[in-house]
């Protein structure tokens, strides 16, 4: 996405992406959203995805597909997405459309958000010490 402000911003906390869509996004950018997030999630080996949408008072139905679309390949990626933010206006109307977000998680907010990736994220595996870096504690 070119110059000006900024349409979508991804951040990284721990091994979440938090991805917030800061403005209506046509079809393209919606591709091209779906492109940079999937390729960050393999790049930062995230276990979870936040797309928070609450700055959106339309989500329409390409763009419904395409957050379905994001977290099936998050999810082949070994990734759990959750969808948050969907405004009460979005939610009647997706709804009476028959619009939805399929499987996928949603969430009131990033905080629950947050919490429902923790819990149903594994806990990440304990690496094994490299070698030479045992502690070893001091004589008494």
């Amino acid at each position: 996405m070119n110059g000006g402000p900024a349409l979508v911003s991804i951040m990284r906390q721990g091994s979440t992406l938090i991805a917030s869509v800061h403005t209506a996004l046509d079809d393209s950018q919606l591709v091209r959203f779906e492109h940079d997030l999937v390729h960050q999630i393999g790049e930062h080996r995230s276990r979870g995805v936040i797309i928070d949408v609450a700055a959106l008072d339309v989500i329409d139905s390409f763009a419904a597909l395409t957050l379905r679309r994001i977290a099936e390949m998050a999810r082949l990626r070994g990734a759990l997405t959750v969808v948050v933010g969907i405004q009460p206006e979005v939610a009647f109307t997706m709804v009476r459309l028959g619009m939805g977000t399929g499987n996928v998680p949603t969430a009131l907010d990033l905080e629950e958000g947050l919490g429902l990736l923790a819990a149903q994220t594994p806990p990440e595996p304990h690496q094994a010490p490299r070698a030479g870096s045992e502690r070893r504690d001091a004589p008494r």
